[in-house]
């Protein structure tokens, strides 16, 4: 196998020569050419620029030479920096920047997901608390400073794509370049004499690459092919989908919203922002984005493991509700489990927590019902020690028939030791014992100075505890049934045997959330195929020598030095060489040895790597 040059001398037009001789110096700087353009566009990225000294140039005198020579400084100087914003490296910087400036948002309190641990932090951290605040660690996803690197990140990312694109799409509408003068300067490269025509040789060349999926095609003397296209293409697949996903997070968090709401077994929600617990949205969000929808939870169902070292662990975990979409839809049964949530249009209604709600009835001096409901009481471990508060707000009166508030503190165990085996703590999560115990307190409970209270605590302060006979703290550990009498005959309270279950649902509504995924799936799809996926040329000429045999030269071209692509261009060599193989040199005389040889298939042991 030879390297041979089979160019013959170009006229004066083509050598690059101003006059017009073909020396080794005019040879040198032509082949330098072709092998620019031959390597030209196999790949779409934007080529790195220095910073330059001056656009403006050379400055002509006067003002208007200064006032021209300016704008061309500045329109210089502009255009340098939008490309260096849409390279490549300041997309990744800015990248790692926002990959960073999310950290403080995972660490540190938002006030936008919880104000009150926000309050807690400034109030612990006298010192931090302010200069937090002042850098936007409190708010980092609509601090300016994040709101910056975002929005340059998404500049630098169009920027960057547009462009390529545009040149990505000329690319496959036009044809790979023609053969280099000199195909020995390619990487790889393998020639061989046949005895076939240079015209049937090419077209041979020309069946075997589009059959090996090359777009290929005659170009004077040789056949011009290009293979892996989808590594551009699975480039600009990743940053459109980066794209995407900014797009889409961004959607989200202005347009998101998410709630919380308690529900006790029997009753029902409408989501509407009053009927929520607690209510978080973004900055664009409104109340009529709400989608229409209400449930009803029938019955919440907890079973758990009872032996082993998984005791008191969860199995089956599940609220059956029947809801219903609009305001007249019709009433469906659903499931709703942990990871398996209720999906109504673009909300998903999700199962995060459950307890116990006992019922008990509040009864005055002369027997009358005046509180009967199920309290729920809020979970304090994972054998659901739950603790609470039951507030009797209107009709009640005491003994002297003055009007007053009444308020009971609450301990909750599902499953009891027994009393004189220690403190009120349930030993299991289900309700194999329960017992509630109760103090009492009569007077104002605050509610009608209308400030805001939290439900499941009392506010004593305008409160006296009750009493019993010996002067001491009225308090008492009740069985299901069994009540506790207040003294002075201001009343009862019964602890009745109906113990109902409640659920916490977490409502949320985040658009773009399924182009998020998308877009990740995407990347890393278009990932994978700029790693893996090689960009490479062909090129395949068979012209006649000067002893009028055929010589047919391959090489080939990769976008980065390749170990795979001397292999790949072996195997296309091969198969060319079945169709025209080598011509036995007819000077030599042949052996014995020669006779019981195969025919020498040169391209079949591997091409030669320059």
């Amino acid at each position: 196998m030879s390297s041979t040059d089979t160019g013959k001398t170009a006229g004066p037009a083509g050598t690059g020569d101003p006059a017009g001789e073909d020396t080794p110096a005019s040879r040198e700087t032509r082949d330098a050419r072709e092998l620019g353009e031959a390597a030209s566009q196999l790949s779409t990225a934007p080529v790195e620029t220095v910073v330059p000294g001056s656009f403006g140039g050379a400055r002509t005198p006067g003002a208007l030479g200064r006032i021209a020579w300016t704008g061309r400084e500045v329109t210089g100087w502009v255009r340098w920096i939008w490309r260096q914003l849409t390279s490549m490296r300041v997309a990744l910087i800015l990248l790692f920047l926002l990959s960073l400036g999310a950290i403080p948002g995972s660490l540190i309190p938002q006030s936008g997901t919880d104000a009150a641990k926000v309050q807690e932090f400034k109030d612990a951290h006298s010192a931090l608390g302010p200069l937090y605040d002042r850098l936007g660690l409190f708010h980092v996803y609509s601090s300016v400073w994040f709101s910056a690197i975002y929005i340059l990140l998404f500049v630098s990312l169009i920027g960057c794509i547009v462009p390529r694109t545009w040149q990505f799409v000329g690319q496959l509408r036009g044809r790979p370049p023609g053969a280099p003068r000199r195909l020995t300067r390619l990487p790889a490269y393998t020639t061989w004499r046949t005895a076939a025509e240079p015209e049937q040789v090419r077209e041979i060349a020309l069946k075997v690459l589009r059959q090996k999926r090359f777009r290929a095609h005659v170009d004077k003397d040789a056949v011009a092919a290009e293979k892996g296209y989808l590594r551009e293409t699975g480039n600009l697949l990743f940053h459109i989908a980066l794209i995407v996903m900014l797009v889409a997070f961004a959607w989200g968090q202005l347009f998101k919203s998410e709630g919380d709401k308690l529900i006790v077994e029997g009753d029902g929600f409408s989501n509407t922002l009053l009927s929520y617990d607690d209510f978080k949205s973004g900055n664009l969000f409104s109340t009529d984005d709400l989608t229409p929808f209400s449930f009803d939870l029938k019955n919440f169902t907890g079973t758990y493991e009872r032996t082993g070292p998984n005791k008191g662990t969860p199995r089956t975990y599940q609220a059956a509700i029947t809801y219903s979409e609009g305001a007249y839809g019709k009433e469906h049964e659903a499931l709703v489990k942990v990871n398996e949530p209720l999906v109504i249009g673009d909300t998903k209604v999700y199962l995060t927590a459950h307890g116990y709600a006992p019922t008990v009835t509040v009864r005055d001096g002369k027997g009358d019902v005046v509180f009967h409901d199920a309290v729920p009481m809020l979970p304090q471990d994972g054998n659901v020690t739950s603790v609470g508060a039951i507030k009797v707000m209107d009709g009640y009166k005491n003994a002297q028939g003055r009007t007053e508030q009444l308020g009971f503190s609450g301990v909750f165990v599902p499953t009891f030791a027994g009393a004189g085996k220690g403190t009120m703590f349930s030993q299991f999560p289900a309700l194999d014992y329960p017992v509630l115990a109760l103090n009492g307190f009569h007077g104002s409970l605050g509610v009608d100075a209308g400030l805001p209270q939290n439900v499941y605590q009392l506010d004593t302060s305008h409160m006296k505890q009750f009493k019993d006979a010996k002067g001491g703290i009225l308090k008492a550990r009740l069985l299901p049934g069994e009540t506790m009498k207040l003294p002075d005959g201001a009343g009862s309270i019964t602890f009745d045997k109906d113990i109902k279950e409640w659920a916490n649902f977490q409502v949320t509504q985040q658009p773009g959330s399924d182009w998020a995924l998308a877009g990740a799936f995407a990347a890393i799809l278009g990932l994978a195929g700029s790693l893996f996926i090689q960009r490479r040329r062909v090129w395949v000429r068979a012209t006649t020598g000067d002893d009028g045999v055929t010589v047919v030269e391959m090489a080939g071209l990769g976008r980065s030095e390749s170990a795979k692509l001397p292999e790949e261009l072996g195997d296309l060599a091969a198969l060319v060489h079945e169709q025209a193989p080598t011509k036995p040199d007819e000077d030599a005389a042949p052996t014995d040895a020669d006779a019981d040889a195969e025919p020498p298939v040169p391209a079949a042991e591997g091409a030669e790597k320059q």
